[in-house]
Parts: structure tokens; C-alpha cells; sequence
């Protein structure tokens, strides 16, 4: 791997733990607990798009586990990865597919990744009522994925334009 795309890749990952820890000294903003606005998908999103699956998924993977060990403990970064796994996944096929853009693709990203985080939740608590929380978390996964979707569909578009990857 050349010397320049594994500093920019560590740059992306500085980049979307940085996001991660600001996101994390926001005020709550509804009651459903854990809802986020999901900053750190702009950075996979962009890579996804701009440097392909396997960067966005090591830049992911290495963020969930990095953010999980500093700034959480284990029972958060199984939730993170169950929810950032899923939602990659969703998103890498969107991508492959063709047929969607990056608003389209963030956007069911972020309902993937709640819905990953309840299907473990509903397993380590052991009861199936958490279900009930799936319509407002797909509600906000839309509206967080199509935010990012917008801001991650800008960015990639003037790095692509810029040439810097």
C-alpha cells in the first residue's frame, strides 16, 4: 500500500473518531436513548465513495474498535459494531448496485445501523418489546441519513473534483 493512502486513511480514521467524540458532548436531543446524528457515516460515506469498500470498511471497523477502547467500554462497541457492520454492509451493496445516490445509500445505511443496534439489544436483554423502538429509530435514521447523505454526496463530489484521492 503506497506511503499517501495510508496517511490519508489514518487521517479518516483521526477524522471520524474526532466526529465520534464530538457527537458525544451533545446534549441528548430526544428520549429515545442512544439516538445520534451519526457525523462520523459523512467520513465513511466519503470513503466508501471515493476510495471504495474495503477503505471504508477498515476505516469503520478501526474507528468503532478505537472509539469503543477510549472513550466507551465493551457493551458500547458490540452495539457500535452490530450497528456500523449492518449499515456498511447495506451501503457497500447500495453502492455496488448502481442505482443509488449518496443520499439514497446514507440513508438506508442509517436505518440499517439502528436496526442492528436493537436486534443486539433485543438479545442481550433478552426480550423482543425493544421492537417498539424501531419506527422512531427508522424515522431518525432517515432524516440523520439523509443529512449525511447530502453533506457526505458534497464532499466526495469536490474531492473527486479536486483530484486529492
Amino acid at each position: 500500500m503506497r506511503t499517501r493512502k495510508v496517511a490519508l486513511l489514518g487521517l479518516l480514521v483521526a477524522l471520524a473518531m474526532i466526529l465520534s467524540y464530538l457527537e458525544s458532548l451533545l446534549p441528548p436531543f430526544v428520549a429515545v436513548p442512544g439516538m445520534k446524528l451519526g457525523l462520523t457515516n459523512v467520513v465513511v460515506l466519503v470513503a466508501l465513495l471515493t476510495l471504495g469498500g474495503g477503505a471504508a470498511f477498515g476505516i469503520n471497523v478501526v474507528r468503532i474498535v478505537l472509539v469503543g477502547i477510549t472513550f466507551g467500554n465493551l457493551s458500547a462497541m458490540l452495539y457500535a459494531l452490530a450497528g456500523g457492520l449492518l449499515s456498511f454492509l447495506v451501503m457497500f451493496l447500495l453502492k455496488k448496485s448502481g442505482k443509488f445516490g449518496p443520499v439514497g445509500i446514507s440513508a438506508a445505511g442509517g436505518v440499517a445501523h439502528n436496526l442492528g443496534q436493537i436486534l443486539v439489544a433485543m438479545c442481550v436483554l433478552e426480550t423482543g418489546k425493544l421492537i417498539y423502538y424501531l419506527p422512531v429509530l427508522c424515522i431518525s435514521g432517515t432524516v440523520a441519513g439523509v443529512a449525511v447523505g447530502i453533506l457526505g454526496g458534497i464532499v466526495a463530489k469536490r474531492i473527486a473534483n479536486k483530484g486529492i484521492l
